[in-house]
């Protein structure tokens, strides 16, 4: 007898407390991908006064802007339940199929990394996205039969970090797309200082900017520094929060003021160093630094390229001159010293 996975179901505001400590809890508290929350809010609204079903919502865009956030909020905002799963464990449409039955009318279903579903498991969502139904294939052979099993309307959100690697089929059945950006440094400023009153910290608009410019457009990096900073606030300075003790904390944690990290400086410095500023191939850089290109584009890349420091090239990656001058070059030596 085959055995069903458990889903995971509960009401939308029944979260761990860890992580709703800083999470917005309603769509009105976001701050923020203002264009997204529009539209949104205006979809939500239609179906909530004609008592519909909402569409199906993709909502993609880089890890840390939020995709999480909507998809917890839009149930609160149809007062319904939440069932939350993830793509990578859905290896099989036997561990979708509980997800499927338990929806209640009108409920949320979140898929999240909705790319890493593999083919089988697609095909089998199909019809219970467009039809709201099921076929159960019971015993083998001959003596196989299939029973088409009907699904309460529901609403599937699916997150992901890599929209291209979604069938067109998959994406083509979704009602409504939405893309994720990158904040502003106002906007990340605005989410530090509320997130300081969450957590009781006290917060002056000059150390919520360090902060922001420091966070790399991304809110979940921006709270991540902000409890770092309370941690070194409350061991050595007593509590105490300005923008010196702010920028000195996250100088300790290696955080400069583009917001890199030591392992981006040492991926620029890598390519200034050894390879003379480029062009150089990703995998020479991935041997050199003990690590996967892999890690490098997708982790390392993707910031350095929107900040302009580094490009790709047909033969590689190059440095470019505000790249070489945040690593403190004269313009234009990496070039002379290059030896490819």
């Amino acid at each position: 007898m085959t055995s069903f996975r458990e889903p995971s179901v509960q009401a939308a505001d029944e979260q761990p407390v860890e992580d709703r400590a800083l999470r917005p809890q309603r769509m009105d508290e976001m701050v923020g991908q203002r264009a997204v929350h529009e539209r949104l809010s205006i979809a939500i609204d239609a179906a909530r006064k004609r008592g519909e079903t909402l569409g199906h919502i993709l909502l993609d865009g880089p890890p840390g802007l939020g995709k999480t956030t909507f998809a917890t909020c839009i149930p609160r905002e149809l007062g319904t339940t939440l069932q939350i799963a993830s793509g990578a464990a859905l290896a099989a449409p036997k561990d979708l199929l509980p997800y499927l039955t338990n929806a209640s009318e009108g409920s949320v279903l979140f898929i999240d990394e909705i790319h890493r579903l593999p083919i089988a498991v697609e095909e089998f969502l199909y019809p219970a996205m467009e039809d709201f139904r099921v076929d159960i294939t019971l015993g083998d052979g001959v003596a196989a039969r299939t029973i088409n099993m009907p699904l309460r309307p529901f609403t599937l959100v699916g997150a992901t970090t890599r929209a291209g690697l979604i069938s067109a089929p998959l994406r083509d059945r979704f009602v409504i797309r939405e893309h994720l950006d990158y904040y502003s440094p106002a906007e990340l400023a605005e989410i530090v200082r509320r997130s300081a009153v969450k957590l009781a910290m006290p917060m002056d608009d000059a150390s919520a900017d360090e902060i922001a410019r420091r966070s790399r457009g991304t809110p979940r990096l921006a709270n991540n520094r902000l409890r770092w900073i309370r941690d070194f606030s409350t061991s050595r300075a007593g509590g105490a929060i300005d923008v010196e003790i702010a920028r000195s904390a996250l100088e300790m944690q290696g955080i400069d003021e583009l917001g890199l990290d030591g392992f981006d400086r040492k991926y620029l410095e890598t390519i200034q160093r050894v390879f003379g500023g480029g062009p150089v191939g990703i995998e020479a850089i991935a041997h050199t630094m003990s690590s996967a290109a892999d890690t490098l584009e997708d982790d390392v890349e993707p910031f350095l390229l929107r900040c302009e420091l580094v490009i790709r090239t047909p033969r590689g990656r190059r440095l470019t001159a505000k790249g070489e001058e945040h690593l403190g070059v004269p313009p234009q030596q990496g070039r002379q010293n290059s030896l490819f």
